[in-house]
């Protein structure tokens, strides 16, 4: 498997005896179009960041990556694979590579960065056609869920069977889940991840959502990571929590031993600020992104920090020095989780760098001050693709990949014309 820009996995299924083979004659490939496929199986009409020859990739499994496939009936094992052009030389437009790359900063400076993203989904009825709203699943009691449960232990209950699945499968493959529990939406589940580290726990997110649809499916239910499927129902979030710590001792570089808060943690909450608007095409991806944000709802609205806060983007959770963290809770479910890591990563990075001062943390809701986030995809795009900042980081061909791919998703998803308008418009104007 290689995951694509969209986070989607793309890759061959093969028999054990030739992916053996191919190790040893460099047989796996793939054409290194798959990075600018867009979520609709389509290419940008005037993309220049690969090659007009659409020249092959080389496949290089990942060790470390490789798993069994619980849900099938014959021994069958996955293997998340990097991929380089003929002479070796990484895909530069491959998330995994963009997230490493990320890294590569850091330790550079003697840092290690460590998170645990939380990953919220929705679980919903069968939708056979696409032009009619979604509905929550039937649970346990023979009825579907209408009001909002958050934290409730039966409603969860409800879809024990799914979720006892779910955590089976996840032991099979040693993906580190931890707590689930049920939030705000109807038949709305979030799972946290243990902390640890970056490229690890993107690879174990990538795993997890097409673990969790498959337990779904598996019960006649679609479980969804779309950051709003539902218009009168919350949106899901992918948060995650950073901290950056010495790559010899360990030491977390966010916290005195007092407990206060170190220059370096200040400059990366700084970082978050200053760059998270321009890099919002990694938090929110899609057209669909941008309805999670709004002001009525738990979803952040600007880019201000707090101590135990959930109304900013990025809350300090309390905690002892050693677990000094920032949360950033701007990032859709829906996002690629090697790039939404790498762009938390990278501002925060360019933040520390740069010895940026964050403002002032705010006290009470932070949805009473000013919505500063890009409002629709194409604002933005805009806004991503003049950042030199960011250019500096990620190189011009990813900037570039991502300003083609999403441009051709948003003029495609603007040729449709939604129900909305023909019930509103079409006898009225």
């Amino acid at each position: 498997m290689v995951p694509d820009l969209n986070g989607i996995a793309r890759g061959k299924i093969l028999p054990d005896d030739k992916f053996l083979l191919g190790l040893k004659t460099q047989g796996m490939r793939l054409p290194e179009a798959i990075f600018v496929q867009t979520v609709t199986g389509d290419y940008p009409a005037n993309e220049d960041v690969t090659d007009p020859a659409t020249i092959d990739v080389y496949l290089v499994p990942d060790p470390k990556t490789i798993r069994v496939v619980p849900w099938y009936q014959e021994p069958t094992a996955q293997v998340i694979c990097d991929t380089v052009y003929a002479d070796n030389s990484p895909v530069q437009i491959s998330p995994r590579h963009v997230l490493r790359q990320v890294l590569a900063l850091y330790e550079e400076r003697g840092w290690r960065p460590i998170v645990a993203p939380e990953l919220e989904f929705f679980l919903v009825k069968i939708n056979e056609d696409p032009d009619y709203p979604l509905e929550p699943p039937m649970g346990r009691s023979g009825r579907p869920e209408t009001g909002r449960q958050a934290y409730g232990i039966d409603a969860v209950n409800e879809f024990d069977p799914i979720f006892e699945e779910v955590y089976d499968f996840c032991d099979a493959m040693e993906l580190d889940v931890d707590t689930l529990s049920h939030e705000a939406g109807a038949a709305q589940i979030e799972i946290n991840f243990d902390h640890g580290d970056a490229l690890e726990l993107a690879d174990q997110v990538l795993l997890f959502k097409r673990t969790v649809r498959e337990a779904a499916l598996r019960h006649k239910v679609y479980a969804t990571f779309m950051a709003k499927p539902m218009q009168f129902e919350p949106g899901s979030a992918m948060h995650l929590h950073q901290s950056v710590v010495d790559r010899e001792t360990g030491k977390n570089l966010f916290a005195h031993e007092d407990g206060s808060d170190t220059p370096l943690f200040l400059s990366f909450i700084a970082g978050l600020q200053k760059f998270v608007p321009a890099a919002m095409p990694l938090f929110a991806p899609n057209v669909n992104s941008y309805r999670r944000l709004d002001p009525k709802s738990d979803a952040p609205i600007n880019v201000h920090w707090g101590r135990d806060n959930r109304t900013t983007g990025f809350r300090v959770p309390v905690s002892h020095p050693e677990a000094r963290r920032v949360e950033n809770r701007i990032a859709g479910a829906d996002a690629n989780p090697y790039l939404m890591i790498a762009g938390s990563l990278a501002c925060g990075y360019l933040g520390m760098v740069q010895g940026l001062e964050p403002s002032s943390p705010v006290t009470g809701s932070a949805k009473r001050l000013a919505f500063t986030l890009p409002r629709h995809l194409y604002d933005s795009l805009n806004k991503f693709s003049s950042s030199r900042p960011l250019r500096s980081v990620f190189g011009e061909k990813f900037m570039d990949a991502v300003w083609f791919v999403k441009l051709a998703e948003y003029d495609a998803y603007q040729r449709v014309i939604s129900s909305w308008e023909r019930e509103n418009l079409l006898l009225n104007v």
